[in-house]
């Protein structure tokens, strides 16, 4: 096997839910994911889609009508965007991983914006190429971008940029003027921007649509590559459905490596995509609504406990925070499955640059479950 694989780190995430395997009174937050389940329409379309029958190969890039369908969704929220730069992937991780594939060389040099999910930056070590880490600051709980620091790390010698934001897990998001600052320099550097979107939906600043994305700003033919799921805006987490915006020219090459990947999505997961894009004008800003009562239920809650460090994220569906004196994520986070029945994911898996933080889900069907978090904290904190 090869040494890059072995050397692979496992999911510290993991490590702390299976600590929990067995017991049925913990309180789960680690994972990012909503308790609630895939909305009823969602279902039935698919439903409706398996007892038709349609259980066979599609068409690589995806249905066509789904592609016209996240085109004309795209279009509504940013710039036109075309059905020739849309492909469907079997989720929004795969669509990640594609996109190294179709641009990293073994060697190639890849910046990444930390902390992140550690999936955008094992994808391209797994490839060969070598990862830059430039991280955010924390500050009062808020993580900020020194933005210089960001440009003088992106040279000729890096072939892509990789940055997620609303970022996962510390909630920060690029404003446009950063945006704007960082398309510019790649087009002069000749920096592909891979840019991890998915949170985009779920941003809470009053009046706000979206998050500020790449697509609001970049040319069709500028080298951006940005990453959609249907996991987080429409509660699809275990459906493995993502799409991909990207230039029309490599829209063929990208069927190919698609081909090579997983062939296709399945049919019948991309009719409850067609029936949740069909609600999306009605369902995602009612979940955006319940995911920010959500926030502003459990962030104050945190803010009041004597010796934690947290600021309001303005998106995503994470609450990080850090408490004084505990500087090992990962035994926290063990400590209070053990002693607490509280399931949270250690800081340590998003990277070293996050250690002694703990990321808390707050996307919760019953906001009283984080009152009982809070609680079940409070106590192991003795507070």
């Amino acid at each position: 096997m090869r040494s890059v694989i072995q050397q692979l780190p496992g999911s510290k995430i993991r490590e702390v839910a299976n600590s929990a395997m067995g017991r049925n009174d913990v309180l789960a937050f680690w994972f990012g994911e909503s308790d609630e389940p895939t909305p009823d329409f969602v279902v039935e379309a698919a439903t409706a889609s398996l007892q038709r029958g349609e259980t066979f190969y599609a068409h690589n890039l995806g249905l066509p009508e789904l592609r016209q369908a996240l085109a004309d969704y795209t279009s509504a929220l940013h710039r036109p965007v075309g059905i020739d730069r849309i492909a469907v992937t079997s989720s929004g991780v795969s669509a990640l991983m594609l996109a190294m594939q179709a641009l990293l060389d073994a060697g190639d040099e890849v910046v990444a914006v930390v902390p992140i999910w550690p999936n955008l930056t094992a994808q391209p070590a797994i490839l060969g190429a070598n990862v830059k880490r430039v991280s955010l600051h924390p500050k009062q709980g808020a993580w900020t971008l020194d933005l210089d620091e960001l440009l003088a790390a992106i040279t000729p010698q890096t072939r892509a940029l990789i940055v997620n934001a609303p970022n996962n897990p510390t909630g920060w998001t690029l404003t446009r003027d950063e945006q704007q600052a960082l398309l510019e320099h790649c087009r002069r550097t000749g920096t592909w921007i891979i840019a991890d979107e998915v949170y985009e939906r779920l941003y809470y600043p009053e009046g706000a649509r979206t998050a500020p994305s790449f697509l609001d700003i970049a040319d069709p033919q500028d080298r951006l590559i940005v990453v959609h799921s249907f996991s987080k805006s429409f509660l699809m987490t275990g459906w493995r459905l993502g799409w991909m915006v990207l230039p029309a020219e490599l829209l063929d090459a990208m069927g190919k490596l698609i081909e090579y990947n997983t062939s296709c999505a399945p049919v019948f997961v991309q009719r409850g995509a067609l029936a949740g894009l069909a609600q999306a004008d009605r369902f995602v800003p009612e979940l955006r609504a319940r995911m920010q009562a959500c926030r502003d239920r459990l962030l104050p809650a945190l803010a009041a406990m004597p010796g934690v460090e947290v600021a309001t994220p303005l998106g995503g569906m994470y609450a990080f925070f850090r408490i004084a004196g505990e500087s090992d994520s990962l035994a926290m986070a063990k400590r209070l499955v053990s002693e607490a029945g509280l399931g949270l994911a250690p800081g340590a898996a998003f990277g070293a640059e996050s250690e002694g933080w703990l990321r808390w889900c707050f996307a919760s069907r019953d906001p009283a479950r984080l009152d009982q978090g809070v609680t079940r904290l409070r106590s192991v904190l003795d507070i």
